[in-house]
Order: C-alpha cells, then structure tokens, then sequence
C-alpha cells in the first residue's frame, strides 16, 4: 500500500475517533454527570484505574481468556476446513451444521456450560472459542471450494498425499480468506468475552468490571470500561490482525 493511502486511512481513523468523542461529549453537556460524564473525567479516571493491580489482573485476565479460546477457534476452523477440502462429504455435513449452529448467538450458550462446568474460565472459553470458530471454518472451506482443480489434479499425478495436498495445495490458497476470516473471527470472539464474564461474574475481567460498574450506578466506571474495550479491540485488530495480514500478504500491498 502506498504511503499517501497509509495516511488516508489514519485519517480517517482519527476523524472517526475525533467524531465519536464529539458524539459523547456533546451528550455529556445535555446529561447530568451522573448520567453521562464527560470524556476528560473518563480519560482521567481510565489513567487512574491503569495504575491499580486490581484492573491490570483485570485486563491479563481478559486477554488471557481471550488467547486461549480465539487461538483455538483459529486451529480447529483451520484444521477442520482443510479436511474439508479433500473430503467433500465432509464438507456438506460440516457445512449444514455449522448453518444451523452459527444462528444461535454465543451468549445463549453460557448457562449451558456454567451448568454444566460450574463457575470458572470454561464456560467463557469455550463460549468465545464457538463465536470464533464458525467465521473461520467457514473462510477456510469456501476457499478450498475455490482451488483450482488442475492444480489438485497435477499434485495427485504427481503422487501426491490427501496430507501433501492441505500442506502444497490447500494451504497456500486459502491462506488469504483465512486471515479475512481471522479478522471476523476476532469480532465474535471479544464480543462473546465481554458478554460471558458480565454473565458469568467470575474473577476478574472486562466484562465483569463493567457489570459490577452498572450495578452500582458508577456511570464513569461504565464509560471507563467501554473505553477500554472499544481501545482493546482496535488495536489487536488494526494494529496485531491487520499487521499480520500485511505481512502474509505483502504481495497484495505492493
């Protein structure tokens, strides 16, 4: 990518970020302070909570969660759409259950597992790692249906192993969708982090600061909270997702 379109697209990620903190700010001159406060008071309140151990075991906790669960979405979406690809029967069934599955949202399957895994980091794990895995199996899958066929073809001539061809001829292609999917994927699994731990209410975490800060009535907290996340979420995936496909596609870029 250029360097004029690098500059675009930071600015556009400053307008907009300039754009919402006007939002919130314009809000916060309309609504009392217990209602709305106003973004230097969060900013402020945000440099404070960064210096306590409480909220930093808070942050590793999430994020921690986060690694296990999205990392093995990744793997299994992986390991399962490649199968996929050399078997097609496979393909249909895993398909057609994942359709059905990926309607149901990650959040309703929590008292499911908290009944059945007790109060713990189970339940959000597994929870985040459903969210994540369908986007990614399903980006894996639909690019091996776009392999060529002479390419598959040549490899089995050639003497080729169903394991050779996801190594030589599988991987290589889809490898594009895949960290599309990745990025996806990423989306559903923070959603599904916050959503289990403000359910869940175990340990510490995101998700559980911000359901104790609504519960009792600490609007700054609440605000703090969500700051934190929306802060979070851009820079795994603009700065850590969006750097890594940069540099698996770099060919793409030039």
């Amino acid at each position: 990518m250029s360097a004029l379109n690098r500059y675009q697209k930071l600015g556009a990620t400053v307008t907009a970020v300039a754009f919402i903190l006007l939002i919130w700010q314009i809000a916060a001159w309309f609504l009392p302070e217990f209602l709305m406060p106003d973004v230097p008071i969060v900013f402020a309140r945000l440099w404070q909570e960064l210096q306590q151990p409480a909220f930093l075991d808070g942050l590793s906790g999430s994020l921690g969660r986060l690694g296990i669960g999205y990392g093995s979405a990744l793997l299994l979406g992986i390991v399962f759409g490649l199968v996929a690809g050399v078997l097609h029967f496979f393909r249909a069934a895993l398909k057609s259950a994942i359709i059905i599955l990926q309607s149901i949202p990650s959040i309703a399957w929590v008292p499911l597992f908290l009944i059945l895994m007790g109060f713990g980091n189970a339940p959000i794990i597994i929870v985040i790692a459903i969210g994540a895995f369908f986007p990614t199996a399903l980006s894996v899958m639909n690019a091996t249906e776009e392999v060529q066929k002479v390419h598959v073809d040549a490899a089995r001539v050639m003497g080729a192993s169903r394991g050779a061809l996801l190594r030589r001829v599988y991987l290589p292609a889809v490898t594009p969708q895949l960290i599309t999917g990745a990025q996806l994927a990423f989306g559903n699994a923070w959603r599904a982090l916050i959503s289990a731990e403000m359910i869940v209410g175990f340990g510490a975490g995101l998700g559980r600061s911000l359901a104790y800060s609504g519960e009792i009535a600490d609007m700054t907290g609440v605000m703090t909270n969500i700051l934190v996340i929306a802060i979070l979420a851009s820079l795994i995936d603009q700065v850590l997702l969006e750097g890594l496909k940069r540099r698996v596609l770099r060919y793409q870029y030039l």
